[in-house]
């Protein structure tokens, strides 16, 4: 790394922000948020960005570097708006992960965790089963870039290879150039999304005109050559048609359960389907769910959480916002098997009131999945039937619920709702390293029913730390 002549002001980096920043203070005690530094170092910078309260730089020399900091294994990385953490050993990102989801839950919901799970982790390489390829061709290179886009811009990465795509993916990578390079409508399509199944890789190709037969027939072909199946996209995710052909229907098993779940392309499935696997089994462990109870599965999906928690419970109601989704997961439960045990409703869970919740009926667990956007009504209904019963009080109210966040912010908003409001305690959360070399925090919380009040929740709170 380079190294500096003169007094330039030297930076603490003292955290790591949301997006991978190192966070420090300059002599005017101002916030300077640093790419690619990494706590406990000591940098130099460049500012390229000013604001009354903060600012955003690039390092130009290290005095002291971070014992945590390693060689990134990828050659995009830098170009590449992928991965912008593996510039930092993947022990100390995880550890990362579990303070933000800590500090998190206090800074927003003012709620501690009785007990920190130990993180989920798995493969850190070659494990994204699911995303989006942006293509595009450039007619002043005269080729066409497959790949991610590159670091805050809308430029696509020059990719030839990507580490954190299954191998046999990746190398499609330059023959996909190859092929959108030959088609006759290659400026007119401007994404691959990827799908892998357990036995099966799907590629949807969005086009923004109907292809003609010759361009069809250069598809099949390629298939045919690398073992893919083809779907076309013509308008929205909901157009996407598979070609004739091809290999077996999408799935994925869940071996300790005995389950298999099949999806199409556009569905939402994980992208890291090991980690997934883990995930599924710690909930369910979690939750606990006995032959004598019946479970709520809040945002269910194809059935993920659903159908396992079938195989032990007396009953399993499976929510979630679409008719079709809905149907895709019965589908998956009579596959299983698990029909007579198992039934899915399609109902808004963005707009429920305590009202609409009792109608559901009791239930003596629950199991929440929701987006980034989170639970909030789901939490707020059950809040307001905690605080005006229609019995006694606590009545007809889930003993426990586990809690699957794909966003520490919402979860932290909506424990906050659960702890403060409806009576329950945080009793256990944990990181899951769903995204190994992202920022993004993926966990999974616990509460229970208790009886202390909102201020026993939240005393001897520890104190916050920066995330």
């Amino acid at each position: 790394m380079a190294r500096m002549t003169g007094s330039p002001e030297w930076l603490r980096v003292e955290s790591l922000d949301m997006e991978a920043q190192g966070v420090a203070r300059n002599a005017q005690g101002k916030v300077v948020f640093i790419e690619g530094a990494l706590p406990g170092e000591e940098v130099t910078v460049s500012v390229i960005r000013r604001k009354n309260q903060w600012e955003q730089a690039t390092p130009l020399a290290w005095r002291r570097e971070s014992s945590q900091r390693v060689t990134p294994a990828c050659p995009h990385y830098g170009t590449c708006g992928g991965c912008k953490m593996q510039h930092l050993h993947v022990g100390a990102q995880l550890a990362i992960k579990q303070r933000a989801l800590e500090d998190t839950l206090w800074h927003i919901g003012k709620v501690r965790a009785e007990r920190m799970l130990r993180p989920i982790e798995g493969p850190t390489w070659g494990y994204r089963f699911r995303g989006r390829l942006s293509v595009r061709y450039v007619v002043k290179k005269g080729k066409v870039l497959i790949g991610f886009h590159e670091r805050k811009s809308s430029f696509v990465a020059d990719m030839g290879s990507c580490e954190i795509l299954p191998a046999g993916l990746s190398a499609l990578l330059l023959p996909l150039r190859e092929l959108i390079s030959g088609m006759d409508e290659r400026d007119r399509l401007p994404q691959i999304e990827f799908a892998l199944g357990d036995a099966t890789t799907a590629l949807v190709l969005r086009h923004l005109q109907p292809l003609g037969s010759a361009d069809l027939e250069r598809l099949r072909a390629f298939g045919a050559r690398h073992h893919v199946q083809w779907w076309l996209q013509a308008k929205g995710p909901d157009s996407a048609q598979r070609m004739e052909g091809g290999d077996a229907a999408l799935a994925y098993k869940l071996p300790e359960f005995g389950i298999e779940i099949c999806f199409t392309p556009t569905d939402f499935t994980q992208v890291n389907s090991q980690i997934n696997r883990v995930l599924v089994e710690s909930a369910i462990r979690l939750l606990d769910p006995q032959r004598n109870e019946r479970v709520i599965d809040w945002f269910c999906g194809l059935g993920n959480f659903t159908l396992p928690i079938a195989t032990l419970a007396r009953e399993v109601l499976g929510v979630e916002g679409s008719d079709a989704l809905v149907q895709r997961a019965r589908d998956n439960a009579l596959r299983n098997s698990l029909q007579m045990r198992s039934s899915f409703v399609a109902r808004n869970l963005f707009d429920l009131s305590a009202a609409d919740l009792a109608g559901f009926g009791h239930a003596h667990k629950w199991l929440i999945d929701p987006p980034r956007e989170g639970a909030f009504a789901l939490v707020k209904a059950l809040a307001d039937l905690h605080e005006n019963p229609p019995g006694a009080d606590g009545e007809g109210l889930p003993q426990r619920i586990v809690y699957v966040s794909c966003n520490p912010a919402t979860l932290a908003r909506d424990a906050g709702l659960l702890v403060h409001r409806a009576g329950y305690l945080c009793t256990a959360a944990g990181a899951v390293n769903m995204f190994p070399h992202t920022a993004h925090v993926e966990s999974i919380a616990m509460f229970e029913r208790g009886n202390v009040t909102p201020e026993q929740s939240t005393q001897d709170a520890p104190t916050p730390h920066a995330p």
